[in-house]
């Protein structure tokens, strides 16, 4: 079995399983010792876990603790996906699996802690809910605190026919909660007891879409004034001006995640901020690209710099490494990651075209030994 040394940056993969996928799978960056290259390589130390669909994954680096969705349908003869808390071994970095709770709804497909680290919210799409777990110190997960279904539907025929939550986010003060709800076009927004586990319905009670857009996934800039939602749908990204004492999301501006000259099907998939502030991402899954942002730093409006080809197909979740140096994409339709460096000037990236192959790869978190 191999070894790890402790300044090494890990890559935790979550994948959908199958014929090809048994879980979640482990890599090393390795990153080119020459001062000429640019090439960066993922080692690959084989499968970290195996568990069903870990389709999305969440990381506590001081507890050494990673907690993953498996994104089914049925858990225990009961109707629900369930989430899996797992520890993480420190000298190989594998995961041993610590309990697994049902999602208390279908089809779970993102979870996050909120900043205590003593709660884990989980977003099921299939069902459109949106439940709670207590987490207790050791990472072992509790029964849910509370489940809040919504209701509803949009304009899109095949995607919109009722709710489906699709991503939790929380505010920096750990009072709110949001939740991109694709198939009722609303960010939906609750405040948090964090004594109790439980949602509140929030004044005002969503921020609004445009009908047919499809909000996928959201993130805070690092100073919490601004927050961006990925319209799945619409290939568009929305800038929110943030009220933190309220609770509230202000529309500032959509703009396309494309260049014009694209006029294929696509959809995207996910938006992350740089810890530095000054940059938006975003992918694209169709055009098979990364797009990069300028965001304004006084309104939080955003500027299109350049698109950077994944070199693969399909490419969904991506996740940027400690101190900010890389990104990982994982291109779900050609079983390929891709490591860029970010240009630390101006956020542009810069592939190293050397690619890790995994098995369906839709989920990348890098974790520094």
């Amino acid at each position: 079995m191999f070894e790890i040394n402790m300044d090494e940056t890990l890559v935790y993969v979550g994948t959908y399983t199958g014929p090809k996928s048994q879980g979640i799978y482990l890599f090393r960056l390795e990153p080119e010792s020459s001062a000429v290259s640019q090439n960066i390589t993922l080692a690959p130390l084989g499968l970290a876990a195996a568990t069903s669909s870990p389709s999305f994954l969440e990381l506590d680096p001081k507890r050494r603790l990673l907690f993953a969705v498996n994104e089914i349908s049925e858990f225990d003869g009961q109707r629900t996906g369930s989430v899996s808390a797992f520890s993480i071994e420190r000298a190989k970095g594998t995961l041993t699996l610590i309990n697994q709770r049902p999602s208390m709804g279908t089809g779970p497909c993102h979870l996050v802690l909120d900043r205590s680290g003593r709660h884990l919210f989980v977003a099921n799409y299939g069902s459109g809910s949106v439940s709670v777990l207590p987490v207790a110190a050791n990472g072992t997960l509790g029964a849910a605190s509370d489940v809040v279904q919504h209701t509803g539907r949009s304009v899109n025929p095949e995607r919109q026919l009722g709710p489906h939550a699709h991503c939790v986010t929380v505010d920096r003060a750990n009072r709110f909660v949001f939740v991109c709800d694709l198939g009722l076009d609303k960010v939906l927004v609750y405040g948090f007891d964090a004594r109790t586990g439980k949602l509140t319905p929030n004044d005002p009670a969503f921020a609004p879409l445009k009908p047919g857009a499809g909000p996928r996934h959201m993130v805070f800039r690092p100073d919490g004034r601004f927050a961006f939602v990925v319209n799945e749908l619409t290939s568009t990204v929305t800038a929110f001006r943030y009220d933190a004492h309220a609770g509230a999301l202000r529309d500032v501006q959509t703009v396309s995640t494309l260049p014009e000259h694209f006029t294929g099907a696509n959809t995207c998939a996910e938006v992350d901020v740089h810890p530095s502030g000054r940059w938006l991402y975003v992918s694209n899954r169709g055009h098979n690209s990364v797009v990069l942002f300028n965001i304004d730093p006084a309104n939080g409006t955003l500027t299109y710099v350049e698109e950077q080809g994944t070199g693969g197909l399909t490419p969904r979740h991506f996740g940027i490494g400690p101190a900010a140096r890389y990104l990982a994409v994982g291109n779900q339709g050609s079983d390929t990651i891709l490591v860029a460096r970010i240009d630390p000037g101006n956020g542009r990236l810069k592939p190293s075209g050397v690619f890790a192959q995994c098995p369906s790869p839709v989920c990348i978190k890098f974790l520094h030994a």
